[in-house]
């Protein structure tokens, strides 16, 4: 099925979900926001790799896909953990109120 899709049509769907994810990285300030937009921009990379992979007829494309999969699953894990301390902490999620964590 992902043969019948050109490969432009993909790599620029994952352009496009890639600039997405980091304008909502620079953009948020709300670090649940930032954390989806970290997932966002995985995929995105991901969906690069299965295309690139299609392409090609080779499956490094679905096993580096995999690979982020486990990556993001243990990003997500670590990160909501972080948050929930955070929140404990100061209270908020603002990422520029808790910025004062510096030195």
């Amino acid at each position: 099925m992902l043969a019948s899709i050109p490969t432009e049509h993909g790599l620029y769907l994952a352009a496009a979900l890639f600039l997405l994810g980091l304008i909502g990285v620079l953009v948020r300030r709300n670090l649940i926001f930032m954390l989806l937009s970290l997932e966002i921009m995985l995929n995105a990379t991901g969906l690069a790799f299965i295309v690139a992979g299609a392409r090609w007829g080779e499956p490094e494309g679905q096993i580096m896909f995999m690979l982020i999969l486990a990556v993001a699953a243990a990003e997500v894990a670590v990160a909501l953990a972080l948050i929930l301390l955070i929140y404990r902490r100061f209270g908020t999620l603002d990422a520029d109120r808790i910025s004062g964590m510096r030195g």
